[in-house]
């Protein structure tokens, strides 16, 4: 899975938003960041959800998670440590019996 087509809906959404000037994305040690400035009338709070609403609509078809962890703000920009994943389960059963076999009931 491309996780770069992703990132570029979840960001396309992301500045959408009237009160968003600009987003974007860049990994730093492997790390995925997400950079947001935002209007000074924008609270943190409201922020984050919607943050969760794109990556809600960027995932959406997928079996995706993600994960957003606060970093720190600079006036109106905020970093945060941003990533999509896939889950660690089982998607398919290999035959073997596992004991976290998905065909189990």
């Amino acid at each position: 899975m491309d996780l770069t087509s992703i990132w570029e809906r979840f960001i396309n959404r992301l500045i959408l938003h009237p009160l968003i000037e600009s987003a974007n994305w860049k990994k730093v040690a492997g790390i995925p960041f997400l950079y947001i400035i935002i209007d000074q009338n924008l609270p943190q709070s409201m922020l984050e959800k919607e943050i969760a609403r794109c990556s809600a609509y960027a995932m959406r078809g997928k079996r995706l998670h993600c994960e957003t962890v606060y970093v720190r703000n600079e006036h109106s920009l905020f970093v945060y440590r941003h990533r999509f994943y896939v889950p660690l389960e089982k998607m398919f059963c290999c035959g073997n019996l596992c004991s976290d076999c998905i065909r189990k009931t």
